[in-house]
């Protein structure tokens, strides 16, 4: 078992190649008797991340996020970090809970700056295992670090419940933690029923983003083992793309002519007004795309901009808010 104590020695700044692809809790962790007066520490707090045990003297109060999921999970949870990854770039691509806009940048995700880091003296840094493990390892050197796996394209959902509950555990939001997941539970029984009555149910769908380099469109498609595309099963949807994909996301690589075999589907896709929207300009006039059944039936929908594709509870309920909407109208 690590036992993780703080100390803050002086770090120096240490960049990473980026990876392709908290803050203040309601009260402090003691409590008061009532008939002495004195004040009791609180129970150490051990939790399993993707290492290992991990032990804590007390929820963490003081909590940077060095990843965008984690950080909606936290703000999700009532905890406002103290320090995130690239803050600007989490209010543009996941605006369902936004992070204050004065939050200190800790630098990129997966480029931490270890120098902004100490600079804020957490009591615990939280970080997906997307950050190389000797960079995770200097930051534990001064600070406690939960390591998580991103996603888990073999059961992304338990995935999701797991690391929502790991966070609560640490930050004393345990009871949020099993309401936010409660709530996220309904609205996802709530979508499946309104499907169903519209005579939707084993509809099939596919769900995408993209990017487009130079005149040449690269789409990324979410397989039933990406956190969206497990969503979409859970409404009773079908998946039409049945290719594989990669061990943690579930994100598949395709190219335009890759979506010949689709057929009629519901085409729904991910994009950001920060960017050239990759399927409405960047297709736009390939005679390719202009052929496809979906396209030429006009049924292709850009989901809400915000809805963080590898978020929590909160971007899965705007999802299948986004689902039911897209199909229903």
């Amino acid at each position: 078992m690590r036992r993780l104590r703080l100390s803050l020695p002086a770090l120096t700044a240490l960049a990473v190649v980026s990876l392709a692809a908290c803050g203040t809790t309601e009260a402090p962790a003691t409590e008061t008797d009532q008939d002495s007066g004195a004040v009791a520490a609180a129970e150490p707090i051990t939790v399993m991340d993707e290492r290992g045990e991990v032990t804590l003297d007390a929820p963490a109060q003081r909590v940077v996020s060095l990843e965008w999921g984690l950080t909606e999970n936290l703000l999700s949870l009532g905890v406002e970090p103290i320090g995130a990854a690239d803050p600007a770039g989490y209010n543009t691509w996941a605006t369902v809970v936004p992070l204050d806009e004065a939050t200190p940048d800790v630098g990129f995700r997966g480029e931490p700056s270890l120098d902004a880091i100490a600079a804020l003296e957490p009591d615990l840094v939280v970080t997906t295992t997307d950050l190389p493990e000797n960079v995770v390892a200097q930051i534990e050197e001064s600070f406690p670090v939960i390591a998580l796996r991103g996603s888990d394209a073999s059961d992304p959902l338990g995935h999701l419940r797991e690391t929502v509950t790991v966070l609560g555990e640490v930050t004393g939001t345990s009871d949020e933690a099993q309401e936010l997941l409660a709530e996220f539970d309904t609205a996802v029984e709530e979508g499946a029923a309104a499907l169903a009555e519209a005579g939707l149910e084993g509809a099939p769908i596919t769900m995408a983003d993209g990017w487009d380099n130079n005149g040449v469109v690269s789409i990324r498609m979410y397989t039933e083992g990406a956190y969206l595309g497990a969503i979409a099963a859970e409404l009773g949807l079908e998946n039409a793309w049945t290719g594989e994909g990669d061990a943690d996301y579930g994100l598949a690589s395709t190219d335009v002519e890759g979506l010949t075999g689709l057929g009629d589907v519901h085409f729904l896709y991910a994009a950001s007004d920060s960017q050239a929207d990759p399927f409405a300009e960047g297709l736009a006039g390939n005679p390719i795309w202009e052929q496809l059944p979906f396209v030429t039936a006009g049924d292709v929908h850009r989901i809400p901009d915000g809805i963080w594709m590898f978020g929590g509870p909160a971007s899965g309920e705007a999802f299948v808010d986004a689902v039911v909407d897209a199909l229903t109208e």
